[in-house]
């Protein structure tokens, strides 16, 4: 009887001192001042971080249009997030969790409200714009999947000589009414009139402002197509064709008579781009308002960007989203609003 009590007391201690054992090696060494002087060179690289979030307007664009390339991928910066909160821990640095607290408190506040959804009901018009890439070599089946979508009116970019009959006669069956401008067209369900070339500086048309007779009354609807930019070792981010184009676009969008408006197209650029200010200052993105997450649509395979874009003025936005890839290097995109 003794010996059976003294082994199970024994076994009781020893499950004890192992807990106790645990406890002691993950809580070692978060106690004492060198929790605070550990880690100092982490919290330096994440108030960094913070700083470049909180305060990317003040990046410089006078050399390689530093600022602008932060602002296309600077939601991405949250991924320094989860990578600090490791190196915190294993540093066992209170100093570090501080500052990345800090990091994630103005991630939050500038993109917590994209990582849910917002969509709401449909609205009055369901609109689409897709940059179809001019060589794709699925015209039809990008036709289809743009179909696919609902839209009321659809845009297209990147229209080339040889795929225009093809989106013509794949879309003709849905969009009785549409028109196209050198490499831009818009298709519509509801009659288009005044539709005309908007001059964005280039030399050629990729531009378009157009009227659509909807139910509810008419709307504006503009089809844009800006420059591309390139990231060069030698020159950085060179933006500066696209920078002008959106300001033509951004004057004649302001010139606009009609109080309902959207924009749609490829801007080669984000709604955080300073570049784009002509044009982002007078309009609210759908995504932003009542989009389901950031709503990235290039590159299609791996999208890191949102650079196709759907603005709007004078109307609501009710719901914003991606599609599905198509034949394309862009996602094309579509959006309800309320008329």
């Amino acid at each position: 009887m003794t010996q059976a009590y003294t082994t199970d007391t024994g076994h009781g201690s020893s499950g004890s001192e192992r807990t106790g054992s645990r406890a002691r090696r993950l809580f070692r060494g978060w106690h004492g001042p060198g929790i605070w002087r550990r880690g100092i060179f982490l919290a330096a690289f994440a108030l960094l971080i913070t700083g470049a979030l909180a305060f990317h307007s003040e990046v410089p664009n006078t050399v390689g249009n530093l600022g602008s390339l932060l602002e296309t991928f600077l939601p991405w910066l949250g991924l320094f997030v989860p990578l600090l909160l490791v190196a915190a821990l294993l540093r066992r640095s209170a100093t570090a969790l501080i500052a990345l607290a800090a990091l994630a408190a103005v991630w939050l506040n500038m993109f917590g409200g994209l990582v849910g959804g917002k969509s709401d009901s449909k609205g009055d018009l369901t609109v689409a714009t897709h940059n179809v890439n001019a060589e794709n070599a699925d015209p039809r089946g990008t036709a289809a999947n743009v179909v696919d979508s609902g839209a009321d009116v659809v845009a297209l970019e990147e229209l080339t000589g040889e795929a225009l009959p093809t989106y013509r006669k794949a879309l003709g069956g849905t969009y009785k009414y549409h028109s196209v401008q050198g490499t831009v067209g818009v298709w519509s369900k509801y009659p288009l009139n005044d539709v005309r070339p908007v001059d964005i500086k280039l030399g050629w048309t990729r531009a378009l402002r157009g009227t659509v007779q909807t139910p509810k009354g008419d709307v504006a609807v503009y089809v844009a197509h800006l420059p591309s930019v390139r990231v060069k070792f030698n020159a950085g981010f060179t933006a500066g064709q696209r920078d002008g184009s959106a300001a033509a676009l951004g004057n004649a969008i302001a010139g606009e008579s009609l109080d309902k408006v959207v924009l749609l197209g490829d801007l080669n650029g984000t709604m955080n781009d300073r570049s784009l200010a002509p044009v982002t200052a007078q309009m609210r993105s759908t995504q932003g308002a009542s989009g389901d997450g950031f709503g990235f649509s290039w590159p299609a395979g791996f999208p890191m960007a949102r650079i196709d874009q759907i603005m709007v003025r004078g109307v609501e936005p009710v719901a914003s989203w991606s599609m599905p890839a198509t034949g394309s290097d862009h996602l094309p995109l579509a959006a309800s609003v309320e008329l």
